[in-house]
């Protein structure tokens, strides 16, 4: 793959994943934890969503430590089925400033534009309507521009309906990985509990309780309202993947249980560190740690731990 034309200008990689160095100079970056297998490595161009910026008409990614935007109506790093219609979206008549999540779906491509302006004009309205039959829905806001299925998911044989700006792993690949890990380490566990479950990425396989704030699970916010210890105490496994901000309150709770075993996924080193060590002073023992590079081309590392007791 040759490098990207893009590189050095647009702000959405930090190293150049092309490069004979990438993974070195990746694996430098690992947070200092005893990791107990090798890292799982993503592959460019299978992220089946990414975030673009408009303004002042400009559509594509932030150039580099700036709120000016390179124009892109290809990305290396994207499937092809998005970068089939980027330059179909690039050349809309994009007004003001936002953000735009394009997600392929099962059945084909979705668009969230997010924007403080509240609406869109008729001429953005009738190029939308001339974008490919692929894309099959597009929103501003939580406003639908034109619809022509309901964008759907899929784990493994379970087909979902994707809500707008759902929490989706990047690329099919590492989230089938990490999915299979959470299989393997759950033990064939007669009772599981889903916390962060989102749209059930490991809640359906595991046959386990979801819990979230939004998505399929029973609705419940974690931050605000930590299921007790006592509550916890029912389940024999308890699976974890929240968001960056990690789960301090949660795992205070976790930490005070008699749970048999926790499987965290975390997208942040620095809170998974937090977090276990909370787990740890509970009496948990950490025996499983594997890096995944989630995001090709990024800083960031994915964290899949287990934790017993």
């Amino acid at each position: 793959m040759a490098r990207c034309p893009f590189f050095d200008l647009c702000g959405g990689c930090e190293y150049d994943f092309t490069d004979a160095k990438y993974r070195k100079d990746k694996t430098a970056l690992l947070p200092q934890i005893q990791f107990t297998d090798a890292p799982i490595w993503g592959k460019p161009g299978t992220r089946r969503r990414a975030d673009f910026a408009f303004t002042d008409g400009h559509f594509g990614f932030f150039r580099k430590h700036s709120k000016d935007i390179v124009d892109i109506n290809k990305c290396q790093n994207v499937v092809d089925e998005i970068n089939d219609v980027l330059p179909n979206i690039s050349k809309l008549p994009w007004a003001g400033s936002g953000s735009v999540l394009i997600t392929k779906c099962e059945n084909g491509i979705d668009v969230l534009i997010t924007s403080g302006v509240p609406y869109f004009g008729t001429d953005f309205r009738n190029a939308v309507e001339k974008l490919p039959a692929s894309i099959i829905r597009v929103m501003w806001n939580d406003k639908e521009i034109r619809k022509y299925a309901n964008p759907e998911i899929k784990f493994n044989d379970k087909i979902i309906n994707y809500m707008p700006g759902a929490f989706l792993q990047p690329t099919v690949e590492t989230e089938q990985a990490l999915r299979d890990l959470v299989v393997r380490h759950t033990d064939n566990a007669k009772k599981v509990a889903d916390l962060f479950c989102g749209l059930g990425n490991f809640t359906f396989v595991t046959n386990a309780t979801g819990f979230d704030i939004v998505g399929n699970g029973v609705k419940r916010d974690l931050f605000k309202k930590p299921l007790s210890a006592k509550n916890l105490n029912q389940y024999d496994v308890v699976i974890m993947d929240p968001p960056r901000a990690g789960a301090a309150e949660q795992v205070k709770e976790l930490s005070k249980s008699n749970v048999n075993r926790i499987i965290y996924v975390s997208c942040n080193p620095n809170t998974f560190i937090r977090d276990k060590q909370i787990l740890e002073k509970g009496g948990y023992i950490m025996t499983v740690a594997i890096p995944v590079d989630q995001f090709v081309g990024s800083a960031h590392w994915e964290i899949f731990g287990v934790f017993d007791k």
